[in-house]
This record gives C-alpha cells, structure tokens and sequence, in this order.
C-alpha cells in the first residue's frame, strides 16, 4: 500500500469557535487615511443607495443576473463576457492604478437574490498579487481615483466553483460595487515597520491557503511568495524580541507552504529546496523535518533520510507517520531472505499521491 505523502492540505488559522478564517475576514487591520478626501455616507446610507442602484437594475429578479451579461450600457473586461462593468459615477480624474501599486477601495458585492455578503470600508490591496477575487484583481485597474463603478462577475471571477462557505453559494455569480479611494506606491520596496511587515506576510499567507484549499496550486505558490517578499523586506527600526520570533515563524510557514504547494505541482526537487531553507531557520522544524525525511528516501538517499527521520523522531517519539517511514526504510535496506526471489531493482518508497493521507507532521499549508 501507498505509505503516506510529502503532501497534504492546508492547515489553517482559526478565528472564534475554532472555526477557519477565510481570506479578508476577521481581519483586524490599522489602514492608512487617504491623501484625498472622499465624501463616504453612513454604513446604512450607503446601503440604501446600493439597493437603490441595484433596484435600477432590476435585481434581484425573475432572471437574476443573466439578463444583466446579455443588457447594453455594460463593457466587457474579458473576452468570455463573464466579467463586466459599468461605471456609476465618474471619478473627478487621475492616473489609473499602474503594475506594482497598491489600491483602497471600498466594496459592497450582493448575490442575484440581494444578499449582501461583501462590506469592506477599506480593502488594501495590490492588483496582480492574488490577494482579491478576480472581478477586483482585472476591474480596479480599469478605474480612476473617486470612480463609482459596478463590476459583474461570474463565478470562475468570484468565488469559483466552491463558493465561499457559509455566505456564498458554490457557481454563484456576485455583483460588486466598487469605490476607488486612493492610488499609491506598493508596499513592498519601502521601508515599513516591522508590524506592518507580519501584517502583509500573513495577509498573503492566508490567500495562498484560500488557493490551496480550491486547488489552485500555481495561485497558492505565488501567494506564499509574495508573503516571503512582504517579510524579507526593508524596515524602518529593528524588530523587538517577540516580532523577531513571529518574522522567523511566518517565514517557516511560508517555506513549508511553498514545499507543499511545489508538491502538489509535481516538482520534488522545488519541494526539498524549500524545506531545506526552512531548516536553516528552524532546525529543528518537525514538519520540514518530515516531509525532507519523506523527500530524501523517495530520491533513493535512504541514509540522509533516515537520519532526519530520526531526528524528527526525537523531537515527537510518538508520531507513527515517522515511525512507519523509518520502518520502511529499514525493511528496503535489508537483505532478501533466502527463500524470497532475488530482485535486483531496489523497492522505491512510494510518489507523493493528492489522495493519500496527509502525515500530521507533515500536512500541506499552515
């Protein structure tokens, strides 16, 4: 049988009654002001206009939103036509948001029945980074500063096939009303204090485990990246002793993502290099440990890997996924019996597998 895999599913962050955090929720986040002033109404106010636009619209309706990707007065951001915007108050002028800036917008986003499942005052974000739903990452762009625009996203542009548990259904389509406060120069080049640092890191962290869980790999590496960039760059002063330690744990998080995620891509060789640089932070690391343990004896390096394996055993004795990997190693090093048929090819520990168990120690993103 397929012994347990390098691989696995990712471990979350929990919020209140242990329940997972989903990306942009539960967010406590410390914003700057704009550099210009915008007029923005009351929570209820801005509701109310919102409704009203929406009434304008004819939503919800008998069609819910279909009749609104068929209807004139919208522009196609995409060649499929399952995103699409109209603009519902110009902006008074400026430069569109450029590659590499960050952006604040305000958002409200209803489902075809009306449903409000999308308030933000204030969502930071920079465009192409993978840390918004696509209908935000391609529509923003499009905008200038003060624009009031409506951006209609079909699922694939919202929250995909899975939806987003509990408020949106899975295929659902969203309508977005988008307010675009602020443009300004991306994060990552200046000088920023080290909390503002913890902050981007885990912000993208988070949305490469919301990639990870739907399955989307590539995406989730490029998140779990982008946090390494976030945490490794400039500071305005030294960390204390505690921000010290939490830079050095979300850069072992991250790592470890990355080796999870170049896993489920295929790419051992990506995985252990990864694993490896999370091990020159943390030595003793027992999910790094376990999945370069598990790495080395898939490559046939049964000695290294069974001294790391070991090592990861002195550090949890009663984990039985390194149990069972060392027992293996040990059955394939030693000598055939007698009566057994001579086979001259080694056994090789078993690939990585997406359906095999993922090993406690050793689980895909934390």
């Amino acid at each position: 049988m397929p012994g347990p895999s390098p691989g696995g599913s990712p471990e979350r962050e929990t919020g209140a009654g242990g329940r997972p955090r989903g990306p942009g929720r539960d967010r406590r986040v410390r914003f700057r002001l704009p550099h210009t002033a915008i007029a923005v109404p009351s929570v209820r106010e801005e509701e109310r206009l919102f409704y009203r636009r929406l009434e304008a619209l004819a939503v919800p309706g008998p069609g819910g939103f279909g009749p609104l990707f068929a209807s004139d007065g919208w522009s196609d951001l995409t060649e499929d036509g399952l995103l699409r915007k109209r603009v519902v108050r110009a902006g008074p002028g400026g430069p569109r948001p450029l590659p590499g800036q960050e952006v604040s917008v305000k958002v409200l986003g209803a489902l075809e029945d009306g449903g409000l499942v999308e308030r933000d005052p204030r969502l930071i974000f920079v465009p192409g980074h993978g840390d918004v739903v696509q209908a935000l990452e391609l529509g923003v762009p499009t905008m200038q500063p003060g624009e009031v625009s409506f951006f209609l996203a079909a699922f694939p542009y919202a929250y995909g096939l899975p939806g987003r548990e509990p408020d949106v259904p899975p295929e659902a389509p969203l309508l977005f009303e988008v307010t675009l406060l602020e443009v300004r120069d991306g994060p990552d080049p200046q000088p920023l204090p080290p909390a503002v640092r913890l902050r981007l890191g885990s912000q993208r962290r988070e949305r490469g485990n919301f990639h990870f869980a739907r399955g989307d790999f590539a995406a989730a590496l490029r998140s779990y990246r982008l946090s390494l960039r976030a945490l490794d760059g400039p500071i305005t002063a030294p960390p204390g002793p505690e921000e010290e330690e939490e830079l050095r744990e979300q850069r072992v998080k991250c790592l470890n993502n990355c080796a999870a995620a170049e896993l489920k891509l295929g790419r051992a060789e990506e995985a252990l290099v990864a694993c490896e640089a999370a091990l020159r932070i943390s030595p003793d690391n027992g999910r790094a440990l376990l999945r370069r343990g598990q790495l080395l004896a898939e490559q046939g390096r049964d000695a290294e890997a069974a001294l790391v394996l070991r090592r990861a055993l002195e550090l949890d004795p009663a984990n039985k996924v390194i149990h069972t990997e060392l027992s293996r190693l040990a059955k394939r090093q030693s000598p055939p019996s007698s009566t057994a048929p001579q086979n001259p090819h080694r056994d090789p520990m078993p690939p990585p597998s997406p359906e095999s168990p993922a090993p406690p120690a050793a689980e895909g993103a934390v």
